[in-house]
């Protein structure tokens, strides 16, 4: 088991790709810290946790953008295990599909402290505690599509992403010197909730699943995966896995 004594954080974990590297790190020997608002769907994530390692998960309903509990959470974590082994930053909002002068102030906000600030606070909080782990990782789940090659419509959550992507990689570079690896994924296009709010008309059976992503994900969190500050692309991952660098 890869991943076994591993301690493992994952936001965003009540559904989708979230819920999904729960599952499969937990398969690999990992005890989850899982954070989602929703308590029936980490409750579900704990019964199917349990049936593929047969240890409980750590369930912590929050919402990402409370975060003084995201503090919190460091210090509790210190006090427990003294360590954190990964770190996967996957919550994120989608805002509205619409012109930027239409965008509402409100939304644009939301953005920001869902897909910015809350990691750059995870970041803060859980630093230390990734940095004492023997092999520490941290992935954050990006859209680099979106950020690199601005579109109609999309200014909010590509604005967001691209702050995402400059934050990780900025920090991934004042971390080079440790035993930590710290690195993006872009999904792309990937069978979730969020996916079928982007793309309503859209056939949800031609995208992957969550769970194709996970042998991708899995590989970033492994303690011999010792690239640093890049961005891993799925797709490019599909056509070979030994080139997926976007």
């Amino acid at each position: 088991m890869m991943f076994k004594d591993y301690v493992a954080v994952v936001t965003g974990a009540s559904r989708g790709i979230g819920y999904a590297t729960a599952k499969a790190l937990a398969k690999e020997g990992a005890h989850i810290i899982a954070i989602a608002r929703t308590v029936g769907s980490l409750e579900a994530l704990d019964d199917d946790i349990k049936a593929v390692s047969g240890e409980a998960a750590t369930l912590v309903p929050l919402d990402v953008t409370d975060y003084d509990a995201l503090d919190r959470l460091g210090g509790v974590i210190a006090e427990k295990y003294g360590k954190l082994d990964i770190l996967i930053g996957n919550a994120g909002y989608l805002g509205d599909i619409t012109p930027i002068s239409h965008l509402k102030p409100k939304t644009w906000q939301k953005l920001m402290d869902i897909n910015v600030t809350a990691n750059y606070r995870l970041i803060r909080s859980l630093d230390p505690l990734l940095r004492a782990a023997n092999n520490g990782r941290a992935v954050f789940v990006g859209s680099s599509q979106v950020a690199r090659e601005p579109r109609h419509f999309w200014g909010g959550y590509a604005t967001s992403k691209a702050a995402l992507e400059c934050l990780v990689k900025t920090y991934a570079a004042e971390i080079e010197n440790s035993n930590l690896r710290v690195n993006i994924l872009n999904p792309g296009p990937i069978r979730t909730a969020m996916r079928a709010k982007a793309a309503p008309g859209e056939d949800p059976k031609t995208l992957d699943t969550p769970d194709d992503l996970m042998p991708l994900m899995v590989k970033l969190c492994a303690p011999e995966f010792d690239d640093n500050g890049i961005v891993a692309d799925f797709r490019k991952f599909k056509a070979d896995p030994n080139d997926f660098y976007f």
